[in-house]
């Protein structure tokens, strides 16, 4: 027996031809594409036969017969037993012109192919989809009572089936299946569609909220979702018997769910939370459609849906769906299938598998490059205060990774011993001689960073000055708050600020503000420095909102205590556990590749809620320390003096690491 098949390259007709060279002697001539020819070793190795069994027939989908050559009509004409047609477009995002071009002029060049080779029967795949937003149940015998057919893939599916129908010159049938996912016996996918793109949002559940909580969900109405080893087996038995001319057969589960309940079946065999508790979503149906639409045309709210939409990686229409209100009848589909050994599973005992090859496989988390070279390499870096401690060890790390990696600092002897560094390990940095605190010498240094490198991707503020000192020490040095603020709030503007109009103008740009663990638990002592640390940090979250729509992104870093020279004039610290600068350097990159909002310990994080929650409970905590541990020698103004620490105090040490005392 000998078949065509069009679409043979595709998730369904890959298949299909595979269950069809199992037929004993079958040989399978399937259309593809000229620029196509170096995948046809590849089928016929997925396939398990050679060049005999195999035979490809190059032509076009968008051309007249297919484009296939005369000579190869020739050949054909009377020798195919049956004609499969499956190509097609089966994506809801695609646009209008290619699914006309496709589906429907596609489908009339692929009929009158099936004409002129006279084949003996042709089987034409349509879709559930071809019923458009009918209300109620669509059965098999059902055709031009189809509505709701605005949607231009309802729409094309639609025509094609028309065009089977009224232009087919050869017998025909028309299988039209449910929404097709994975194989239910491996999970397999070639795509996220469907049901999938559910599947982020369900992931971002069980990321948030643990696995016994409830969560409310959609009701919605009832979605068909088939396997595709259910739709090929099914295809392969129907096809072949007598007495089908001119029917149609539905390829769906007989049992099918609602939209929620399938969101709760994912979710059960995804470990996240369960979606249980039903809102039923035709109670939003008494809002007026003006009302809706005039609500939708709004910018905030448009905007804000178009960036979960994108977040979670949804269609623009899959919304529009949700309340999908047909049921589609296949009692002509269980009689043909009966006793055949071929039935549709249920969607509970395969779910897990289609979760769990998504997760492995199609995940669009597994295809973005996370490694630190594949976000800066070729990038300009720019970090302030580059010359030692968290700067330089950033420095190196940003170097091996490929980027133009700018340093600045005020002392040019520190800058050339760090570059020297940088070359004896075969890369090199940029260093420039710059003071932050300096606003004069700010605009001159953003200067030469616009003129010589047309501006920075990724600006580390990194420079900073910290200072222990008690507020009863500091009623006479006032300078002391000029100083950090000049540095840590009014010095980092002004470098941020004369490098935001070349972002965005660029429209990206990633700015990483390195901030204090103190801001989040107010460390006592260190006022001045938690004071400049918080003002930076509530301009972030200001600018964060001002220029989300420009492409510019912000990460604040709630640094714990790290050790480098800036906290080496506190001598209690020398045995305190503190991170590495290598370790911090580690949260700079994370900020840069994944672009959070906020990094930030989960000792600090819980400061702040201690904070927010009972926050005289946090006050007698923190006055605690306080008294615990001493001033300074250097803010008392001796040098010579040891400090000396209670055991209690060393064991509060041991405990919360990273703390500011």
């Amino acid at each position: 027996m000998q078949y065509f098949v069009t679409g043979a390259t595709g998730f369904i007709g890959k298949r299909l031809v595979k269950k069809l060279l199992e037929r004993k002697g079958a040989v399978v001539h399937f259309l593809i594409r000229k620029e196509s020819a170096d995948k046809v070793a590849d089928l016929r190795s997925f396939w398990g036969v050679g060049p005999a069994r195999a035979v490809p027939v190059f032509g076009d989908l968008t051309a007249k017969k297919l484009g296939v050559a005369s000579e190869d009509v020739k050949k054909l004409k009377g020798q195919i037993d049956h004609f499969y047609h499956l190509a097609a477009v089966y994506d809801l995002a695609a646009d209008e012109e290619t699914q006309v071009a496709v589906n429907i002029e596609g489908t009339r060049n692929t009929v009158d192919l099936a004409k002129a080779i006279d084949a003996g029967h042709f089987h034409h795949v349509s879709s559930i989809a071809a019923a458009g937003l009918y209300e109620g149940v669509f059965r098999e015998d059902m055709f031009d009572e189809a509505e709701g057919l605005d949607h231009p893939y309802f729409q094309t599916k639609h025509e094609s089936e028309k065009i089977v129908r009224h232009d087919c010159k050869v017998p025909w049938t028309v299988y039209r299946p449910a929404m097709v996912v994975g194989d239910s016996t491996t999970g397999e996918m070639d795509k996220i569609d469907g049901p999938y793109y559910f599947f982020k949002l369900i992931q971002r559940l069980r990321q948030l909220l643990p696995p016994w909580m409830p969560t409310v969900g959609l009701e919605g109405g009832r979605v068909n979702i088939v396997p595709v080893d259910f739709v090929v087996n099914a295809l392969n038995v129907i096809s072949h018997q007598k007495d089908i001319g001119k029917k149609c057969f539905h390829l769906v589960d007989p049992v099918g769910y609602r939209v929620g309940d399938v969101l709760d079946i994912f979710s059960r065999a995804a470990h996240a939370p369960r979606m249980n508790l039903f809102v039923n979503a035709a109670l939003l149906g008494f809002i007026p459609k003006s009302v809706k639409k005039s609500l939708m045309a709004l910018a905030p709210v448009r905007r804000v849906r178009n960036a979960v939409m994108k977040d979670l990686g949804l269609p623009e229409d899959m919304l529009t769906f949700v309340n999908y209100p047909t049921r589609f009848d296949c009692r002509e589909t269980l009689a043909a299938l009966k006793g055949s050994g071929v039935s549709c599973p249920n969607l509970k005992d395969y779910a897990w598998r289609l979760w769990d090859y998504w997760e492995r496989h199609l995940d669009p988390e597994l295809f973005i490059d996370r490694t630190l070279k594949g976000t800066v390499a070729g990038k300009v870096v720019l970090i302030t205060g580059g010359s030692s401690g968290i700067g330089l060890a950033a420095a190196h790390k940003f170097a091996e990774a490929g980027a133009t990696t700018i340093i600045c600092g005020r002392d040019q002897d520190k800058l050339d011993e760090a570059c020297a560094e940088a070359k004896a390990k075969g890369y090199q940095f940029i260093a420039y001689s710059a003071d932050i605190a300096d606003m004069a010498d700010c605009d001159r240094f953003v200067q030469l960073l616009i003129d010589n490198h047309g501006g920075v991707d990724f600006l580390i503020n990194n420079a900073g000055r910290s200072i222990r000192r008690a507020i009863e020490s500091s009623y006479d040095r006032f300078h002391d708050y000029e100083r950090t603020m000049q540095l840590n709030y009014f010095g980092c503007l002004r470098v941020t600020m004369g490098l935001l109009p070349g972002m965005v103008e660029k429209r990206k740009g990633h700015v990483v503000n390195i901030s204090s663990i103190g801001v989040l638990t107010n460390a006592p002592r260190f006022s001045a420095y938690v004071a400049s640390k918080a003002a930076l940090d509530a301009w972030t979250r200001c600018a964060s909102s001002e220029f989300a729509d420009q492409g510019i992104t912000f990460t604040t870093i709630n640094m714990p205590l790290v050790r480098t020279p800036m906290i080496a004039p506190t001598k209690i610290y020398n045995n305190v556990p503190t991170l590495a600068p290598e370790e911090a350097a580690d949260m700079i990159a994370q900020a840069c590749i994944f672009k959070p909002v906020r990094i930030a310990t989960r000792l600090g994080i819980t400061g702040q809620l201690l904070h927010a929650l009972v926050p005289r409970v946090a006050q007698i905590t923190m006055n605690t320390s306080f008294r615990m541990f001493p001033d300074s020698t250097a803010a008392k103004g001796s040098k010579d003096a040891k400090p000396q620490l209670s055991a209690e105090a060393v064991a509060l040490q041991q405990m919360m690491r990273g703390i500011h005392f």
